[in-house]
């Protein structure tokens, strides 16, 4: 995740460099000002003049799918963000913070996008009070949406989070179904209880990756696929899309069943994938060639791949590193003008714990 962070006052763009410095090494910050007569003064700050609006610059990072912290009033980035809203599953993360920095708060996507976290990892290293206000995170409820996302479930109906969070705010019993043969990690929340799979009847959740009709409130399905992708450098973006489309298609899966894109590290800023991703919105995960080297297995070696980035194999060795424990490949390397692609299927298990 890429955090862009946007001042207003010289406070503002000091504090601004603060946090960068803090989180740097956990994510990629860029800082950016409207105060242009203050930059001048502090020509030692990494810190971007803003030109273009305020609304403008908005629209940018929100489709560029960047986490956003306005350091200023909380109307400001109200007005900045609503005519680009779409839903609570797609929305960027966007938080507001005083220029003070005594308070960091998540105005948007909190849980899906990873807003709420966001704070209270800024709030953390900054000495700042982070201001959730979720109900089911200030009641230490079960959280559908955040199940969902650190167990890499899609969710099919986003109306039904809502009638899922109210039902446990209003302490009723929540019922979850899981397909058979499903690992399943830690204890479960109180007030949620398992079923029979498939259930005899009315269920709030049901985990499977079977495509059939439910008597349900929401149905969560498994992201079961990563994708490992090498290529030339430059290589055109619709040139990617189609590459991916055509081998995607070709083993009926969905953009929305993969978990994420992996590739090596040199390929962080590689504008294809990272469009193709940003398009898609799924996440790009990289490697550094070391670590990728370290994955035993068989695996389709090239001499040429490893003089030039360090690993003999990139897509198949990338695909099964974010898969984790238990991944396969079910699609082994396969080259197309400059372009490589391998397709592993992950061992997901649910974890009730688990981050």
């Amino acid at each position: 995740m890429k955090l862009s962070i946007i001042s207003f006052t010289k406070n503002g763009m000091r504090l601004s460099e603060r946090i960068a410095k803090t989180v740097r090494k956990e994510m990629e910050v860029c800082t950016y000002t409207k105060c242009a007569t203050c930059i001048k003064d502090d020509k030692n700050l990494f810190v971007i003049s803003v030109a273009a609006s305020v609304g403008e610059w908005t629209k940018a990072q929100m489709q560029e799918r960047n986490a956003i912290l306005f350091i200023g009033a909380c109307g400001i980035a109200v007005r900045a963000i609503a005519p680009f809203l779409t839903d609570k599953l797609h929305d960027v993360p966007v938080l507001v913070m005083d220029e003070r920095g005594n308070y960091v708060i998540p105005i948007l996507s909190g849980h899906v996008g990873g807003a709420n976290e966001l704070a209270t990892r800024i709030a953390e290293k900054t000495g700042a009070e982070a201001v959730i206000t979720t109900a089911t995170d200030i009641n230490g409820k079960f959280a559908v949406d955040i199940f969902a996302k650190r167990n890499g479930l899609l969710i099919e109906d986003k109306e039904g989070i809502v009638k899922i969070s109210s039902k446990v705010l209003a302490g009723e019993e929540i019922t979850i179904s899981m397909e058979q043969g499903l690992k399943v990690k830690g204890r479960l929340p109180e007030g949620v209880h398992i079923v029979s799979y498939p259930p005899t009847g009315f269920t709030d959740i049901i985990i499977t990756s079977k495509e059939q009709a439910y008597d349900s409130t929401i149905v969560l399905r498994p992201k079961e696929y990563v994708l490992g992708v090498g290529c030339k450098k430059g290589k055109d973006a619709g040139e990617i899309r189609q590459f991916i489309s055509g081998k995607l298609k070709e083993r009926d899966i969905l953009s929305s069943q993969i978990l994420a894109l992996a590739s090596v590290l040199q390929k962080k800023e590689e504008k294809g994938l990272i469009e193709w991703c940003r398009s898609e919105n799924i996440p790009f995960l990289t490697f550094p060639a070391s670590e990728l080297q370290e994955l035993t297995g068989d695996f389709v070696k090239s001499v040429f791949v490893k003089e030039q980035v360090g690993v003999d194999n990139v897509c198949e060795r990338a695909a099964l590193k974010a898969c984790g424990a238990g991944g396969h490949l079910i699609l082994r390397k396969c080259a197309e003008n400059g372009m490589t692609i391998a397709i592993a299927k992950r061992d997901w298990t649910v974890d009730f714990d688990g981050e």
